[in-house]
């Protein structure tokens, strides 16, 4: 007896079916983007024209290294590299200011910052013109105007830092200087932003409990990117079940509700008309100084979520450019004792309130330590997505039609050979008095704030940060010393993180660090050596 479709029961036979149905339909997508797609011509792995899973499985299952993928392809394919049925990567430089400047109609990829979760924020803002009306009332908070009249809220927390190396290192105890920068980091925002300082240099882990926490979560934005129900499903869910989900997540909704808490009582002291203290970015958003055309009032859940995306952003892209830079320093003799030499003629008196800013910004060593590790550093290591406008755009010979999604990297930008010449080396000279081309190629390589309208509101906070806690520490702390932990490696979870424990730069008194060779090499092991690192990873 011969089986045909009809003689199957009703259920196998539609099961049947639809199981057809899909398998044909999956050809056929495959087929359409292979071979018919306005993106077909373009070069890339053949994979990735027919589906996103290919950046998941690079940001998931190989542990956010979809970059290094990328850059992978682009020494395959060339300069344009399609990377997902309808995105492209570019690296040419001379493209991101038509992407990323000043008045652009590239408006970011709705797809792609879905996975944030965050509907209001200035960062998640896809329209342009919603994000320069969201943006209008914190642009003057954030001048290089108002941080030089706050920049005392920054020598407070550097002081505490220096206090704690030193004290530290006078006893012979390691310091954790990747926890210690992030902690002043947050310590300088919370102050700075909110008129709230979170103390974490108070805490025993000096605050990289909120690094491990961005880590944490960074790891599941690209499943809530790849899969938004994801994200919708936890967003229903109540609270103290979403607390259950690990310590990652219920430490966010600590640190919302405290946010919660400090914006409520602005809310309520705004609404009586209270002259505050002090102004804090909720003071601006609910009553803005300068009005402009179609401001309005955000929520108090919108100011939360503006207020969590600064905190994220301010702690760990400041944080890491400040651990790269000392990395390199205290791990290259030369260029600590040069620095060294810079800082001590300029400073005979190393107290913290003889340093500004504005003196400390003018040194040519300390200014390509500074440029080194923000170069080093990345940011956001990965790809930013933006739609090409109406009118289409061309990108070496390519045309890409409207609603082609289109990205570049900073880790790619800022390895370019022909701006940075050994790329992958620690070089505070390249940045002091370059040849004028050279200097022009490098800033238009160096791209960790973004740039345009859409760059980094932070940047003048962020330098004078920099500035002033790097230094007055190597001003005032003359005698540290590293452990040789390797490359510096990061893992991309939409932030750049030392993904593993050993990485993370702890600093020693030399003294201590010559005491622990000795009997490691009494016990028969390899001693710990200062390396003399010039690169980060060689990835």
């Amino acid at each position: 007896m011969s089986f045909t479709l009809a003689t199957l029961p009703t259920t196998t036979a539609f099961l049947a079916g639809a199981a057809l149905a899909l398998v044909v339909w999956t050809a056929s997508v495959i087929a359409y983007r292979l071979l018919f797609h306005p993106l077909a011509s373009v070069p890339g792995p053949r994979i990735a024209a027919t589906t996103r899973l290919y950046a998941f499985y690079y940001n998931n299952i190989k542990n956010g290294t979809f970059y290094l993928e990328i850059k992978r392809s682009h020494k395959i394919y060339g300069p344009v590299v399609r990377i997902a049925p309808n995105e492209i990567h570019l690296t040419d430089p001379s493209h991101y200011d038509t992407i990323y400047a000043i008045g652009g109609k590239f408006y970011k990829d709705a797809v792609f910052y879905s996975g944030i979760g965050d509907e209001y924020s200035g960062f998640a803002t896809i329209s342009n013109e919603d994000h320069r009306r969201r943006r209008a009332p914190l642009e003057s908070f954030f001048s290089r105007r108002a941080v030089l009249e706050l920049e005392g809220v920054v020598r407070d927390k550097v002081e505490k830092l220096c206090r704690l190396v030193d004290g530290g290192l006078a006893q012979g105890k390691a310091i954790d200087l990747h926890a210690a920068f992030r902690g002043v980091s947050i310590d300088v925002i919370t102050e700075y932003a909110f008129d709230d300082c979170w103390n974490q240099l108070d805490l025993p882990d000096l605050g990289q409990w909120f690094s491990d926490m961005g880590q944490n979560v960074g790891v599941s934005f690209w499943i809530t990117q790849q899969f938004p129900l994801v994200l919708k499903g936890i967003k229903a869910l109540p609270l103290w079940i979403v607390r259950t989900l690990g310590p990652a997540m219920s430490d966010v909704l600590d640190c919302q509700e405290r946010g919660r808490r400090i914006v409520e009582e602005i809310h309520g002291k705004v609404e009586k008309g209270v002259k505050p203290r002090r102004r804090t970015i909720f003071h601006n958003l609910l009553d803005p100084e300068v009005k402009i055309a179609g401001h309005q009032r955000p929520s108090v859940e919108n100011m939360v979520e503006e207020a969590f995306s600064i905190l994220i952003a301010a702690s760990d892209t400041t944080g890491n450019a400040m651990t790269v830079a000392a990395y390199h320093v205290i791990t290259n003799p030369r260029v600590y004792a040069k620095l060294m030499a810079e800082l001590i003629e300029a400073f005979p008196d190393d107290g913290v309130d003889n340093m500004s800013f504005s003196q400390l910004e003018r040194l040519p060593c300390l200014t390509g330590v500074v440029k080194e590790g923000l170069r080093l550093a990345y940011g956001v290591i990965g790809r930013l997505p933006r739609v090409v406008p109406r009118g289409g755009a061309t990108f070496n010979g390519f045309y890409f039609a409207e609603g082609t999604t289109v990205g570049m990297s900073s880790y790619l930008l800022h390895r370019n050979p022909d701006a940075f010449p050994n790329p992958t080396a620690f070089e505070p000279e390249r940045w002091i008095s370059p040849d004028p081309e050279v200097s022009k190629a490098m800033r238009a390589c160096l791209v960790l704030f973004s740039r345009g309208s859409r760059g980094c509101i932070g940047q003048n906070l962020a330098m004078c940060e920099l500035y002033l806690t790097l230094g007055t520490l190597f001003r005032r702390v003359q005698n540290m010393a590293a452990e040789d932990v390797g490359e510096l490696r990061y893992v991309d979870y939409f932030t750049a993180y030392h993904g593993e424990e050993r990485q993370r730069l702890k600093v020693f008194s030399k003294s201590s660090l010559r005491t622990q060779s000795q009997t490691r090499r009494a016990r028969g092991h390899r001693p710990l050596t200062r390396k003399r690192c010039s690169s980060p990873p060689s990835q």
